[in-house]
């Protein structure tokens, strides 16, 4: 009975080095990125439970929710930061008709023609 004990720690702590190696190597696959067209300075919005912090022409969601690649996100952004030029989340993205729904209610572009 005494070598199952340190059998057993030896073996949870090779099961807790190897998650945690695998999480280290998932950042990519955890973030929603959309890409304005027109640039911004620094700015935070919550919208689709994460929190995008924006510059220039990326706003970054580093924690995402289940409901952040979603189309009131992307909508959120372009209201706030005007037109989005694309939407993605690993190796997804909007196609143009997801797209020009989001932008449907982007803000106006600054020095745009009216």
């Amino acid at each position: 009975m005494m070598i199952r004990t340190p059998v057993a720690a030896l073996a949870a702590l090779v099961a807790l080095s190897l998650a945690g190696h695998a999480a280290a190597q998932m950042p990519a696959q955890t973030t929603v990125v959309a890409k304005l067209q027109q640039p911004t300075e620094w700015a935070q919005l919550v919208a689709g439970g994460a929190v995008f912090i924006c510059e220039g022409v990326d706003c970054v969601a580093n924690s995402p929710g289940s409901q952040t690649y979603a189309a009131p996100t992307c909508k959120a952004l372009a209201k706030k930061f005007g037109p989005v030029v694309s939407f993605t989340r690993a190796n997804r993205s909007f196609d143009e008709s997801r797209l020009a729904a989001c932008n449907a209610s982007a803000a106006p572009v600054a020095g745009a023609d009216d």
